[in-house]
């Protein structure tokens, strides 16, 4: 069974998640196109940090960036790779997606890339209703991004 926790900073093997999804983040994106989260980021307080867990397994990270009283950001979104395909990835989202909606946010966005190895990314998003729409925030166009938005009030 899943379960979401707050994010603990602290456990190596949430760093450990952390640099992957850094490493992997930066890998597969242009040079000063990656956008994701560094541990120190996370610690904003304006983000909500949250970890998945089988059992004692660290299966996916993930967090909600405020922007405004009635905007959110989705970042750092990371399944582990073995749990891949096991609905972790889609469990942390319905989860931000909550939290979202009990902060009173009326609108969440987010940034993903837009190579290949994104598109499991950006075809789990278009499955909870977010389409593309223009940069937000301090986001400017890039190809190499793909921006999303859903709007809270009608899903």
């Amino acid at each position: 069974m899943m379960r979401i926790t707050t994010g603990d900073v602290n456990d190596p093997r949430v760093i450990d998640l952390l640099c992957i999804h850094l490493a992997s983040a930066r890998a597969e994106t242009a040079p000063g196109s990656a956008h994701a989260l560094d541990l120190s980021a996370l610690q904003s307080p304006d983000i909500r940090f949250w970890a998945i867990w089988e059992a004692e397994t660290l299966l996916g990270l993930g967090a909600l960036k405020r922007l405004s009283p009635d905007h959110g950001e989705v970042k750092s979104m990371h399944t582990a790779k073995s749990a891949r395909r096991r609905g972790a990835g889609t469990a942390m989202l319905r989860h931000i997606i909550g939290s979202a909606r009990e902060c009173g946010m009326s609108r969440l966005s987010l940034e993903t890339g837009s190579w290949e190895y994104f598109r499991p990314a950006q075809t789990l998003y278009r499955n909870h209703g977010f389409v593309e729409c223009a940069p937000f925030a301090d986001y400017v166009p890039d190809p190499n991004s793909v921006f999303m938005s859903l709007d809270l009030r009608g899903s």
